[in-house]
């Protein structure tokens, strides 16, 4: 009986969150359709309500954006848009932080994640994922060693986790992807990569 039951939890369980979060996804880009008058509203307009063209108008509501920053005046204007909201009170903070956030994992201006790294944390005898981030020039003049900036993600929420400087010679550079460490970190190594036949791993293995 336990062995059926944890089988039958087995495919339910994904099952569940996959559509739950689909659900919550589709509900949440139809809220879209909001922006819409009234009268073309596709409830009003249609006979059935289908959910998920919210997805179709936001899609649509991006790539118009895109498009009319890419040119000169679309990027002047949105300058002088960005720095007046930057001057409201706490509404400049919140959007500062959030927009320093998707640039970092977003953007491929050489701002992203760099190198995926394995650091000693909690303690000197536990390795962690991390990824290499680009130090401060305040920060390099003040050691004598080559430092580096990382980012300690948590498990399973990457956009979490800590900030910390360390000594380059206490890395170990991996042969993984950033977008391969995110998924390893999120699944909580469910889903990792092969071992690799290489000195590094050699080393962690002797270590």
């Amino acid at each position: 009986m336990k062995k059926y039951l944890i089988t039958g939890l087995l495919v339910w369980v994904p099952l569940g969150i996959t559509f739950w979060v689909l659900n919550l996804t589709i509900g949440t880009m139809d809220q879209t359709l909001l922006l819409l008058p009234e009268q073309w509203r596709p409830d009003n307009v249609l006979p059935v309500h289908i959910p998920g063209l919210g997805i179709i108008l936001t899609f649509l509501v991006v790539l118009t954006t895109g498009l009319l920053i890419r040119n000169v005046f679309g990027q002047r204007l949105w300058e002088y848009s960005e720095k007046a909201m930057l001057h409201v009170p706490f509404v400049g903070s919140i959007y500062k932080g959030v927009k320093q956030v998707s640039d970092t994992l977003l953007s491929g201006n050489g701002n992203s994640f760099r190198k995926v790294l394995l650091v000693r944390y909690p303690h000197p005898q536990a390795w962690s994922l991390a990824f290499q981030t680009s130090v401060p020039g305040e920060v390099t003049v003040r050691f004598d060693e080559e430092y580096v900036a990382v980012f300690i993600p948590t498990t399973p929420s990457p956009v979490n986790g800590f900030y910390f400087f360390v000594r380059k010679s206490d890395t170990v550079e991996l042969d993984m992807t950033v977008d391969m460490a995110l998924r390893t970190i999120v699944s909580m190594g469910v889903v990792s990569t092969p071992e690799p036949a290489d000195a590094s791993a050699h080393f962690l293995r002797q270590d």
